[in-house]
């Protein structure tokens, strides 16, 4: 009895396959390539403005077949020599509501007058929902200054500043638009 079910198990057991190459003999997609090399790649202009994502999220809403989820971008736009705006994209998917985003920054660009240094010429503050931002020019200091206000200022091109947030608020839409409205006031 013990003999037939060794046989039974030897039966079942494949012989291993030698594998060769990442694709582990398995071919997709019509086979080796014919021809020679690739076609030279194009490279792709450098974008206008940099940006940079401050707050992503996952929105859901009930319906009668479950929840829907959207997503909500926050991001910060700017050339780093002066031009810098916040935009918001609501999408289905990240992608769509990044690129709704970065238009809608694009649409509120701002325009900060900096001084040699690259730096503000007075002390500004300013207020949007809860949130209040303090800007003060530090000369020799570099950037300082956290949260979403580091972004906009640094998206900017702004140096040697102190930013201080005086808010109990972590909302980062409403941190970054008073960081707006208070570099507005410099012009």
């Amino acid at each position: 009895m013990e003999a037939n079910n060794q046989n039974i198990n030897n039966n079942n057991s494949r012989p291993a396959r030698p594998r060769t190459g990442s694709g582990a003999g398995r071919s997709f997609g019509g086979g080796a390539r014919k021809g020679g090399s690739r076609p030279p790649r194009m490279e792709r202009p450098k974008p206008e403005f940099d940006q940079k994502m401050v707050d992503i999220r996952r929105v859901a809403r009930v319906m009668a077949g479950g929840r829907r989820f959207n997503f909500s971008v926050t991001l910060v736009a700017g050339d780093r020599k002066g031009r810098v705006g916040v935009g918001i994209g609501k999408a289905g998917d990240t992608s769509l509501a990044i690129d709704k985003a970065m238009n809608n920054a694009k649409k509120n660009m701002i325009r900060v007058p900096l001084n040699k240094e690259n730096g503000i010429a007075h002390e500004v503050s300013a207020k949007f929902g809860s949130s209040v931002i303090i800007i003060k020019p530090a000369k020799g200091r570099g950037l300082v200054a956290g949260s979403a206000v580091r972004n906009v200022l640094s998206l900017a091109g702004v140096h040697n500043v102190n930013a201080k947030i005086l808010s109990r608020s972590k909302n980062k839409l409403n941190i970054a638009r008073a960081a707006i409205l208070a570099l507005k006031q410099l012009s």
